[in-house]
Formats: structure tokens, sequence, C-alpha cells
């Protein structure tokens, strides 16, 4: 098994470990994005809100095709970005942007359809246009979402919002850009420490640190990129509202124009506890889960080549 395979693994298991921790935030934050009306409702009111009309699992809306979207989506960044950085130790700022792009625009087009499904759901988006926040229709599970897809708006439904989720390919390239260049100094500043105390090693960091680097890049690409990240899930929830916008930047203007600032970072908040407490557990867990499956991979081999 590649090494790259083993970090597609990895990838795809410590974020279905993050998503399934975090997602309550991902369906306030989607919801959040989606609304167009402005409300004064706190998180916590939101969340009462919720189960009080659905019941806890209304926090969980679309879990199970967020799962195989984060699992498919990562699997395939790690797969593209590990493949992309071969042969190299550590990346140079510009590496690390073109291996994210690499990484990025190849995972969008594969999980696109998914994450369409996704948005959905969480949403409870029925054909009606009516969203959970105003009147909660029967959640739909993830064939019945499917095919209300197709009947809806045919195959293209499923490509909704590829515009911006490209566009959107910025944000794990800041996100990855930032956490190796902040992995380099860090390392570099301990292993300096190590060489005035006469040691010649070179630091390793800690899963403390993957999990504080994480945090720290997701929130630093995810503040950058929200404004993008609500035009995305308004044209992939298929909103009547989003199919005004002619482009990213034309929804962008409309959104400040009708909504004003406010209305392009709504769920910001949200949303940024979630991708920085994801990210955090993604970089820590893949990290282990990489290092346990190598140790793994490498004993079976020496097994079988004894035999």
């Amino acid at each position: 098994m590649s090494d790259s395979t083993i970090h597609a693994l990895a990838g795809a298991a410590g974020g279905i470990m993050a998503m399934t921790v975090t997602y309550p935030l991902v369906v306030l934050s989607t919801r959040a994005a989606v609304e167009t009306k402005n409300h004064s409702k706190t998180v916590v009111q939101t969340v009462l809100d919720i189960i009080k009309r659905e019941g806890p699992w209304g926090l969980y809306s679309g879990l199970s095709s967020s799962l195989v979207g984060i699992a498919v989506t990562n699997g395939v960044y790690y797969y593209f970005y590990e493949r992309s950085r071969e042969g190299t130790k550590a990346l140079s700022t510009l590496e690390s942007m073109l291996a994210g792009l690499i990484a990025g625009s190849a995972t969008t087009v594969v999980s696109n359809p998914i994450w369409v499904i996704q948005a959905s759901q969480a949403v409870h988006k029925s054909g009606s246009d009516t969203c959970a926040l105003q009147k909660t229709p029967r959640t739909l599970g993830m064939l019945e979402t499917v095919n209300q897809i197709l009947a809806n708006d045919g195959a293209a439904g499923f490509w909704r919002g590829i515009g911006p989720a490209l566009i959107l390919v910025v944000n794990p390239v800041i996100q990855y850009t930032v956490f190796e260049q902040l992995k380099n100094i860090l390392i570099e500043s301990r292993t300096a420490k190590l060489r005035t105390r006469g040691s010649k090693a070179v630091s390793v960091l800690r899963d403390w640190d993957y999990f504080l680097l994480g945090a720290l890049s997701k929130l630093v690409a995810t503040a950058l990129t929200y404004p993008y990240i609500v035009v995305k899930s308004r044209l992939q929830v298929g909103q009547s509202q989003a199919s005004k916008y002619k482009s990213s930047l034309h929804g962008l203007a409309l959104i400040l124009k009708e909504e004003g600032i406010r209305g392009l970072y709504k769920g910001i908040g949200s949303k940024l506890l979630q991708s920085v407490l994801t990210a955090a557990i993604l970089f820590a867990g893949q990290r282990r889960i990489y290092e346990l499956t190598k140790q793994a991979v490498t004993s079976v081999s020496r097994r079988a080549a004894l035999k």
C-alpha cells in the first residue's frame, strides 16, 4: 500500500470522526447561511427551536450524506495532496499553495454532488423552497433527496454551486499553506533550541501541536472565505433567491445590496467554531491514524516477507 493511499484512508477516517463530533454546528451554520430574512435569535435559541420542532435528531439532519462527503473529500484531498508533495520534506509557501490547488480542485469536482445532497437535507429542502427555519417538512433520506433533486433539476442539480465551490478551493489552500508554514516554523524553532543544548535530534510535533495548528490554520481560512460559503450554500440548496445569482461575484453583490454586510456572514459564528474544531480533530486524528495504519501495514508486509 502506497504512502499516499495510507494518508487518504487516515484522512477519510479522521474526517468522519471530526464531522460526527461537530455536525450540529454544520446544521446551524448552513441554515443560517441560507436564511434571507434577518433574525436576532441566538445560537442557543436556534438549537432549542430545532429540538422543539424536530427533536434532538434535527441537529443531525443530513449526517449520513455528510459522512460520505467528508470521507470522499478528505480521502481524495489527502491522496492528491500527498502525491503532489512526494519527494519533498518541507514545502515552501508556493509549493504548499500549488499542492493545495491540485488537491482541492480534484476534491471539489468529485464531491460536489454529495454536498448538494447534504445541504438539501440539512435545511430540509422541499420542492416548494420552504426551509426548516419556517415550517419543517418531513426529513428526507439520502435516496429520497437524490430522487427529489433529479425530479426537480435533473442531473445538473447535483452541480449546483460548483462555481463558488471551485473558488473556495482557496480555503484549503490557505488552510494547508498556513498549517505547513506554522509547522515548519515550530519544528525549526524547537530544533534550534535542541541544538543549543548540544543535541543533534530534530524536533517532532506532538498530537496537541497538530490540534492547535489545525485549528489556527482553519480559523484563518474560514474567516477569509466565508462570504463565498454563504453563496455556495444557497446555490446548493437550490433556493429561488439564489437563482438570481448570475455569478459568484454577482451573488455577493446582491446579498450585500439586499441584506447588508451581515448577510455575507450569516452563521459565521457556528461555522468558525465547527470548522476550527473539525480541523483540529482532523489534523490530530489523521496523523495518529496514519501512524497506526503505517505500523500495521509495515508489520503485515514484514510477516509476509518472512513466509
